[in-house]
């Protein structure tokens, strides 16, 4: 892995999730130096859309691009289909279960959340969750998952009762203690969270109503460049 790289000063993240087919020209997506997608670029997840999701991608300047899937995209998760879903990301990353060095930055992926409803990447709350969970390493500086942690970014209505973040995940996070976690998912709540050592955005776009988040990620500091309203109807 590299010893030095353009991480040495600081870069750029520019993240998005839950678009489902929504972006067009009128989307604007700033450039940065890290593009990520944490999940649900699709509707019906099959190969079609995911090729169409991957031309916008694909269009994008930056010069790093992470992709995490989420429960709609499930061309990642049939096995006849998984491979020709990575080939049409190109030259973006995609991370399951994975990680990857860019320019010294560590970053890994995953894509479960708890089951609801039979979608892709779900697995149900306890056991099976807290085993993905356990392949996340310590020692990161960017970890996206699709699903929200428990109580942070994920009120799944406009109360607080109405929580569907995964306590597993929450778990995991308090040992690993990555410097930057982005998610999605729950397209009612994105906003940014300082939770201990680690900085959490839902950067959901809300099928592109919300616009990108923008994060400097340096050696030394986590800043909030831009973090949109969670409603795109409130200012």
């Amino acid at each position: 892995m590299a010893q030095r790289g353009a991480y040495d000063h600081g870069m750029r993240v520019v993240a998005v999730a839950d678009t489902h087919l929504f972006h067009d020209a009128r989307y604007a997506v700033p450039d940065g130096d890290v593009f990520v997608h944490a999940g649900d670029l699709c509707r019906r997840g099959d190969l079609d859309e995911l090729a169409e999701a991957a031309r916008w991608i694909a269009g994008l300047p930056h010069r790093h691009k992470l992709i995490v899937a989420g429960n709609h995209d499930w061309a990642f998760a049939r096995p006849a289909e998984a491979a020709r879903a990575r080939a049409l990301l190109g030259g973006a990353v995609y991370l399951e279960d994975s990680g990857v060095e860019l320019d010294g930055l560590r970053c890994w992926g995953s894509p479960w959340q708890p089951a609801f409803h039979g979608w892709a990447f779900n697995l149900p709350r306890g056991d099976a969750l807290r085993a993905v969970w356990a392949r996340i390493p310590a020692g990161l500086d960017l970890l996206i998952t699709h699903s929200p942690p428990a109580g942070i970014g994920d009120h799944a209505g406009w109360n607080d009762a109405a929580r569907a973040g995964c306590a597993e995940l929450r778990a995991r996070l308090a040992v690993v203690a990555p410097r930057l976690h982005l998610f999605g998912h729950i397209h009612q709540d994105g906003g940014l969270w300082r939770v201990g050592a680690t900085v959490h955005a839902n950067v959901t776009s809300w099928e592109c109503t919300r616009a990108p988040t923008v994060i400097d990620l340096e050696p030394g500091s986590v800043t909030p460049i831009v973090v949109p309203p969670a409603r795109p109807d409130v200012p």
